[in-house]
């Protein structure tokens, strides 16, 4: 598929997502934090279009994609760190899609794409998070604040696939990853069957909800706690079941919670960077609204 046409997939995606509102405690339309902004995130989805077009054509360097996401990123704004865990996604999606030429076999492709991950690619990736201070629970003996662990991934040989697989277990993005991007391709489904009798904002917040109410929020996580992960899921969840799905009845209490949020300042990242890979899949697919 035309490489231009895959990139634009991957900004629409990221310009979908954070313009829909309220995705309780995250940047949206109509929320800002105190240092980034809704133009921010603009910015670097408009921003990082050449590197995506780039690795539409690439069969190869996951790991340096991602980390040029990042510089491209930062280059076009001041807001910090906007999408780094989306790229980690939608970098090896792009990339597969530039030789797919649909749904089934993008879903097969990314597969290979991150399993085929180098030790290169593992180092890029961890200067990556040093390029935009990402704040993550350290891997193992890995901590992104010894400059020496670069070496000892090079000494043992791990490549970018082994790296997630070591993160899998309390990180969301690296489960992805390891488990085929279970979740981004329920999303494209859910989001795609949703918009057949709702608005695509209503559709992206619904999903953001369900997805936030089965999955401990790996963002949350790591700026706070697990108990805090998990005590947002289940007010994700109880929100959810009380109207039944009707958004219309639920606007109060979603409202309600984005407000609660934004003050604590608990921000549900990693779950908005699903929706990003997911609404790429969605897109990728012919889905319009």
């Amino acid at each position: 598929m035309n490489p231009a046409h895959i990139a634009r997939c991957a900004q629409l995606a990221m310009v979908l997502e954070v313009s829909a509102t309220p995705k309780p405690g995250n940047i949206d339309r109509d929320h800002n934090y105190t240092d980034t902004r809704f133009e921010h995130f603009l910015a670097s989805a408009v921003g990082v279009y050449p590197v995506l077009e780039k690795a539409a054509s690439s069969s190869s360097g996951v790991g340096s994609f991602i980390r040029h996401a990042v510089l491209e990123s930062v280059r076009w704004q001041k807001g910090g760190n906007t999408h780094f865990g989306a790229f980690i996604l939608l970098i090896p999606l792009v990339m597969a899609g530039g030789a797919c030429g649909d749904t089934a076999c993008l879903r097969e492709k990314v597969r290979r794409v991150v399993k085929e991950t180098t030790v290169g690619d593992a180092v890029e990736l961890y200067r990556a998070f040093y390029d935009a201070k990402v704040k993550v629970k350290p891997v193992d003996d890995f901590s992104l604040g010894d400059r020496d662990s670069i070496d000892k991934i090079k000494k043992r040989g791990l490549t970018l696939f082994d790296m997630m697989e070591m993160s899998a277990g309390y990180d969301i993005i690296a489960e992805e990853w390891v488990n085929g991007f279970q979740k981004t391709f329920w999303c494209a489904r859910m989001v795609r069957e949703k918009i057949k009798t709702r608005s695509i904002n209503d559709a992206v917040v619904l999903t953001f909800m369900e997805i936030l109410s089965e999955n401990k929020d790996t963002f949350i996580q790591a700026k706070f706690d697990r108990e805090k992960a998990e005590d947002v899921s289940k007010r994700a969840g109880e929100i959810l079941k009380k109207v039944g799905g009707d958004i219309e009845v639920m606007r109060s209490d979603l409202n309600a919670f984005d407000r609660e949020l934004l003050y604590e300042g608990v921000n549900p990242g990693s779950t908005a960077d699903i929706i990003i890979a997911g609404l790429f899949v969605a897109l990728f697919g012919g889905m319009r609204f």
